[in-house]
This record gives C-alpha cells, sequence and structure tokens, in this order.
C-alpha cells in the first residue's frame, strides 16, 4: 500500500480565515477590548498552544483562566475551520485506489484533532501525528516517520509528502526520504531543494498522486 502524507493547516484545511473568525468570537464572548483581539491575531497567527495564553494573562488583566481560554479557542476554531468538499471528495478518491492517507501536522494534538474531527478528514485519515504528542516539529523526519506508523506502515520511497510550508513540508518530506510536491501560495526561499511536483491547490495534488498510480 502507497502511502500520502499531508500537512494540515493551509493544505488540507484553511485555518487562516479560521483563524480570524475564531479569535473575534473569542473576543467578543469575553468582552474583550481591540488591544486584546490585535495581541492575539499577532501572536496566535502561526500556530497556538495552551502556553499562549499564560503569556496573555501575563499581558492583560484578564479574569479567565488560560485553561479556559484554550478550551474556548479550540472550540471556536473547530467550528470556523474549513475542508472543501472538493478536497474530502479527492481524498475518498485517493482511498478508494488503496492508498493509506496520513497527517503530518505542527501543532497542539488536541486543537489539531479538533479540527480533524470537524471538518469530517477523520473518516479519511489512517494516521496523524501532531508535533505536540512528541515535542518534535517538522522539518524534523521524525515526525513523517511517526505518521507512518499511525499508519501501520513506515515509509518507502514511493511515498509521498504533501504540504503548502517550503521549509518544513517539502524540506521535511525531502529529508525523510520522500517525494514531495508543494501547494503554492507562498514565496519559494532561494537555495532550497525543489519539490518533485508543484500544485495549486492539494486537489491537483492527489490528481496527480493518482495518475502516477495509474502510470
Amino acid at each position: 500500500m502507497r502511502l500520502a502524507i499531508f500537512d494540515l493547516d493551509g493544505t488540507l484545511v484553511d485555518r487562516s480565515g479560521a483563524f480570524a473568525d475564531a479569535v473575534t468570537s473569542l473576543s467578543g464572548d469575553h468582552g474583550y477590548g481591540p488591544e486584546i483581539e490585535q495581541w492575539l491575531l499577532t501572536e496566535l497567527a502561526d500556530h497556538a498552544e495552551r502556553g499562549d495564553f499564560d503569556r496573555l494573562r501575563a499581558a492583560f488583566p484578564v479574569r479567565e483562566s488560560a485553561d479556559h481560554l484554550w478550551r474556548v479557542y479550540i472550540d471556536r476554531m473547530a467550528s470556523s475551520v474549513h475542508c472543501r468538499p472538493a478536497v474530502l471528495g479527492s481524498l475518498e478518491r485517493l482511498k478508494a485506489a488503496g492508498w493509506s492517507v496520513g497527517v503530518a501536522t505542527n501543532g497542539a494534538s488536541d486543537i489539531q484533532r479538533a479540527k480533524i474531527q470537524a471538518t469530517g478528514l477523520s473518516e479519511l485519515i489512517d494516521g496523524i501525528a501532531a508535533s505536540g504528542d512528541i515535542d518534535i516539529r517538522k522539518p524534523d523526519p521524525r515526525l513523517f516517520e511517526l505518521a507512518a506508523a499511525r499508519c501501520g506502515t513506515q515509509l518507502s520511497p514511493g511515498d509521498w509528502m504533501t504540504g503548502d510550508n517550503p521549509e518544513t513540508d517539502i524540506v521535511g518530506g525531502h529529508e525523510a526520504g520522500l517525494r514531495t510536491i508543494w501547494v503554492t501560495g507562498r514565496p519559494w526561499p532561494e537555495g532550497l531543494l525543489t519539490p518533485h511536483h508543484t500544485v495549486k491547490d492539494v486537489v491537483a495534488a492527489i490528481d496527480y498522486l493518482l495518475e502516477e498510480d495509474a502510470a
């Protein structure tokens, strides 16, 4: 069985739009003003974890506990995050073709799994490795190895990594011995190993995998 590993945020799901909605909702629910809302938008822009809300409480006189705010943030992200029906349909076709589907994602385990559950991706994914599981982040090859193990297999030369981040997904995939597909959307840094294939979105990436498989 061939293995296809995917990044989550910015590849399978749209984190950016969900993130702004979640912060606005959390701030409104707790009566936070624009200063706190802007702090959250800035400090949590790339990724969020439980400790960020300890930092929020240190910076502002908020009443709520960090644990409470983290739970609310997870709930709001899960409610706001979106996976396009075309992506779900493409993953169904990949599974039907005999592929195993894994996710390797940098992020806290609870929030990443909440997104996967909320979007319906959980029914299509065989194994998930989040950096919060073992305190290892992409591009460390061990996170890709964990994703494979949680799919009940191990990495092999015919396996693929698809993601939008040049450093963590593409370079990381290369270092783990995977073929790579880059989902464009950000500038490509000079000097990096180039991906094996480049696409505009993850649906096109899955189409390419199916075509390669049939060739």
